[in-house]
């Protein structure tokens, strides 16, 4: 097994297990720079208060895409279930 890659995200520096997707990872980490950096422009919170905004919009996020991704679901599921009853 191979060394841990080391990456800094948000001024730490954090380490990744060999192998890791370093460019999803990577891209993960900018997202978080350009997010965190929109939310620092409001000024007038502390890093932790904007790292719990920043973690919260991302929840947000995931939700919405399950949301989203239930919705495709259940119109595939339903325009199958169309196809099989037609043949």
């Amino acid at each position: 097994m191979g060394e841990n890659i080391n990456l800094t995200v948000l001024g730490r520096e954090v380490a990744f297990r060999a192998g890791a997707d370093m460019e999803r990872v990577r891209n993960a980490a900018r997202l978080l720079e350009e997010r965190f950096a929109e939310l620092k422009l409001r000024g007038g919170q502390s890093r932790e208060v904007l790292l719990m905004y920043l973690a919260l919009g991302l929840a947000d996020d995931v939700l919405q895409s399950q949301d989203k991704m239930g919705g495709v679901l259940r119109r595939v599921t339903a325009m199958l279930s169309q196809i099989e009853n037609t043949h």
